[in-house]
């Protein structure tokens, strides 16, 4: 659903003799779907660094002369939702440290910051209102006054980051990046001509003609420059890599671990089909984008025909006028847009990746019952979750997820739907093909595999059991 939004979406390409900046803007349309609040890229032509940074998707924010501009043959992009409140320029990425030698983008979250500020506070610049991102700079920064490389600033510093971190960073002659020891959030690399790209998922790789080579290793630091490229493993690899990756993030022609994501999806309808077996039913209704791969392995298994009556508007986007409480009312009907001839007298199954708070789905609920529909079976591809996420989704507070306040049978009133279901915790871990105790599961478990610190507090365990 759109009530989930990612955090970020990165990219580095290290090439002679490559348009950097151009590729880098090609790699960042490919992922805005992980961030659509702000882009920038840094290039270093060697003699110094270049930036642009600026507000809403990547289409609106470059153009031809901004491209041109970013001069060199070392570059790193982002594309960031902003969660805090303010301007969507606010924090916006890649951060320049002060004297602007070097630059950094982040996707993932560090819930716990204390250990960065002790180290700043310790040798007196820490400053106010810094983003998790900015702090990282900050201390990167220290190290690099002492005289230290850029790599191995951030060797130094590695100890210092609890949380969930994909980091792309460069000065102006060497590309670095790194990845937690829990490889939580997906980092990739490719080859481009004599060159190397990073990025979060492979479809950027694709989309500039790169060569897929590998998944950057949980815990690992990559340095590329002009001798080549180095690796060195910073910590022991514990993969617990997010599971909502697979249920609604990446990109369906992207690859994570080996598995590629429409198929992955595929399997939660084939297993959808398996553990709710629901007759008389006339036809399957995904919600696009993402549960239209689910819909397909669901009428595979079922024999259910699929019906496309919900009619995407793919124009629209996040928009920074702020919409009044009828327009805001209205959100479900200027995104999805029903289709009375081929509802009518029909009882349906609707299928969609999530529900987080409810309030979208009780909206389309209504508008397919308007529309005609004798019955809507609503089936979710995911658990439901009932608790929040501190590694770089903005899910809301836990008393804002509906699941965390209601049970199964409690939300299918609220939303006004025939039947509900969710799928089984095992039948998306099934689905996917990795190993249990590979996946970080917290939304769904309230298991959190990497120590919240002091961000425990914000979670209530006492929530429904079905």
């Amino acid at each position: 659903m759109s009530e989930l939004k990612e955090k970020c979406g990165i990219v580095g390409i290290y090439g002679k003799d490559l348009p950097i900046s151009r590729l880098a803007f090609f790699a960042l349309f490919s992922l805005q779907h992980r961030g659509q609040e702000a882009s920038g890229i840094t290039t270093s032509d060697g003699e110094k660094l270049h930036t642009h940074k600026g507000a809403g998707l990547v289409a609106q924010v470059y153009k031809e002369q901004d491209i041109e501009n970013l001069k060199g043959y070392i570059g790193i992009g982002h594309n960031r939702y902003s969660t805090s409140g303010g301007g969507a320029l606010d924090h916006a990425q890649p951060v320049l440290n002060s004297e602007y030698t070097f630059a950094l983008a982040h996707n993932g979250n560090l819930p716990s910051v204390r250990l960065l500020e002790e180290f700043l506070s310790k040798h007196n610049i820490l400053k106010n209102d810094r983003s998790d991102s900015e702090l990282i700079s900050d201390s990167i920064n220290f190290y690099i006054k002492e005289g230290n490389t850029l790599a191995e600033s951030v060797e130094k510093i590695f100890p210092l980051l609890s949380g969930s971190f994909s980091l792309v960073l460069m000065d102006k002659n060497d590309l670095v990046t790194i990845r937690d020891s829990y490889g939580m959030r997906p980092l990739c690399l490719g080859k481009i001509a004599k060159g190397y790209v990073v990025a979060s998922e492979t479809c950027a790789l694709q989309t500039i003609g790169a060569k897929f080579l590998r998944e950057i290793k949980p815990g690992e630091m990559l340095v590329i420059n002009e001798k080549g490229m180095k690796t060195k493993q910073l910590a022991r690899a514990t993969p617990k890599h997010d599971i909502f990756e697979y249920v609604y993030f990446a990109r369906p022609d992207s690859v994570l671990n080996g598995q590629l994501i429409y198929e992955v999806r595929k399997n939660f309808g084939k297993q959808l089909a398996r553990e709710f077996k629901l007759k008389n039913i006339d036809c399957i209704v995904p919600v696009p984008e993402t549960a239209i791969p689910v819909s397909l392995g669901h009428s595979e298994v079922s024999g259910i025909p699929i019906e496309m009556a919900l009619v995407k508007n793919r124009y629209v986007h996040r928009t920074f006028i702020e919409p009044d409480q009828e327009s805001r009312r209205n959100s479900v009907a200027l995104k999805l847009i029903p289709l009375p001839t081929v509802l009518k007298g029909k009882k349906i199954i609707l299928i969609d990746d999530s529900i987080v708070r409810g309030n979208t789905s009780k909206k389309l609920v209504e508008r397919l019952f308007e529309a005609g529909a004798k019955e809507v079976h609503f089936l979710v591809s995911s658990p439901p979750i009932r608790f929040p996420d501190f590694y770089g989704i903005d899910t809301p507070n836990q008393n804002a997820l509906i699941a965390s306040e209601k049970t199964v049978e409690e939300i299918r009133h609220f939303v006004g739907a025939t039947s509900l279901h969710f799928l089984s915790l095992d039948g998306v871990i099934k689905s996917i093909g990795i190993p249990k105790d590979q996946l970080s599961t917290s939304c769904f478990t309230g298991i959190y595999p990497i120590d919240l610190k002091e961000r425990k507090s914000e979670i209530n365990y006492d929530v429904p059991k079905d």
